[in-house]
């Protein structure tokens, strides 16, 4: 990074803790579990609103809020170039891996059960080299070649992970054009262009339905494009009321973009706007409304709930499948799905409260012995956000 000229100052800086962004995480990981749910019942919603088939682009979302928020999490260690390289991936692997192993460990021991009660399951999708490169996450590295269907969600995780691993080219780009955030977005806007064309001629669809087949394309421009946002927000002044006003429109063009099914391509971009304006919430003092304690924590389990749902869905149709002998692709009732939500959330703030949150402070405690904090190479500068990176 020493090639990128140091930003003297930020002229109008964010405030340490975004909560808006915090909270909105809920929301977000709540349209993917709706989105899978849709698939499962006879209702069609797609015929009254593309609302939550367009939720499924939450994933989206996730992967711009992450550009954003790494690069205010770590945004004084970057401009001083102290950023400790190791440390930061350590406690990247304590924000992912102890969620991730611990649902991945119940499927497991689903697939375990269910093959010695002889339940119907594609046997294919779970097997040990797909679990192999799960746990690794670097199955949405490569083409789709070996099937890990172990926990569909987890290919994103597999994205983020490269862009963990990648982030200092990332941090780099951002440094050197952070005096022109537009030319960073309109950098993050040609890559997005370019592979989906290149994905379009190589696999004959749009690059936002990638998932394991190379969904790490995916998360490489809207990465940056989270970026390019933040640096942005750095340059702008915005009165209380123009915040508001400015969330509330970006939510509801979002909105309305889903409800008329416009390209998802659209959708994406339509998610950057609503990113920064949460952000700017809190730089004009207007974000107290979305800074309730219920609303952060909720948003803090937003990741176990994105985890858990699939599972448990996956789990809850393979058990009464075997009850009442009906196939596996039955179609759910409208009180299993009150049922199956129910469970999920209870599940999820489980996971997070008993296994992701302790495990996280276990092993950045770890980190802190192992690799103590030197004054040249702080992990982090003043103000980074705990619950969220």
């Amino acid at each position: 990074m020493r090639s990128a000229k140091p930003l003297k100052r930020e002229a109008t800086p964010f405030p340490n803790d975004l909560p808006a962004l915090t909270s909105v995480r809920f929301a977000l990981a709540m349209g993917v579990v709706l989105f899978h749910y849709q698939l499962q019942w006879s209702w069609d919603a797609m015929a009254s609103t593309g609302v939550l088939d367009r939720a499924g682009l939450g994933v989206d979302a996730f992967f711009i809020l992450s550009g954003f928020v790494l690069t205010h999490a770590y945004r004084q260690a970057l401009v001083e170039r102290r950023l400790n390289y190791r440390r930061f991936l350590t406690a990247r692997f304590a924000r992912v891996y102890p969620a991730h192993i611990a649902v991945l460990g119940f499927v497991l021991v689903m697939v375990g059960a269910g093959t010695l009660i002889g339940a119907e399951f594609d046997r294919r999708l779970y097997n040990p080299l797909g679990l192999l490169t799960t746990v690794l996450l670097v199955h949405a590295w490569l083409p789709e070649t070996v099937v890990a269907e172990w926990n569909g969600p987890s290919w994103s995780l597999s994205a983020e992970w490269f862009a963990y691993l990648a982030f200092p080219a990332f941090a780099w780009i951002g440094l050197v054009l952070a005096r022109r955030p537009w030319i960073l977005l309109a950098l993050s806007a040609l890559v997005f262009l370019a592979l989906d064309l290149i994905y379009q001629a190589v696999f004959g669809d749009l690059v936002v339905h990638a998932q394991l087949n190379m969904g790490v394309l995916r998360i490489i421009p809207e990465f940056l494009y989270g970026i390019g946002l933040y640096r942005l927000g750095q340059r702008m002044r915005l009165t209380r009321r123009q915040a508001i006003g400015a969330a509330w429109l970006s939510a509801i063009i979002l909105l309305l973009l889903m409800h008329f099914k416009a390209d998802e391509r659209i959708v994406v971009a339509a998610a950057g706007p609503l990113v920064l304006s949460l952000a700017l919430l809190s730089k004009s003092g207007a974000d107290r409304a979305v800074a309730r304690p219920s609303m952060l924590a909720a948003g803090e389990a937003s990741y176990a709930l994105y985890l858990v749902h699939m599972p448990i869905l996956i789990g809850w149709k393979g058990v009464n499948s075997a009850l009442t002998q009906r196939p596996s692709a039955y179609v759910l009732a409208w009180w299993e799905v009150s049922c199956l939500l129910m469970l999920t959330l209870v599940a999820a703030f489980a996971v997070h409260v008993f296994v992701e949150r302790p495990a996280r402070t276990w092993i950045r405690r770890g980190a802190d012995r192992l690799l103590p904090v030197t004054g040249a190479k702080a992990i982090t500068g003043s103000g980074s956000q705990p619950p969220d990176v």
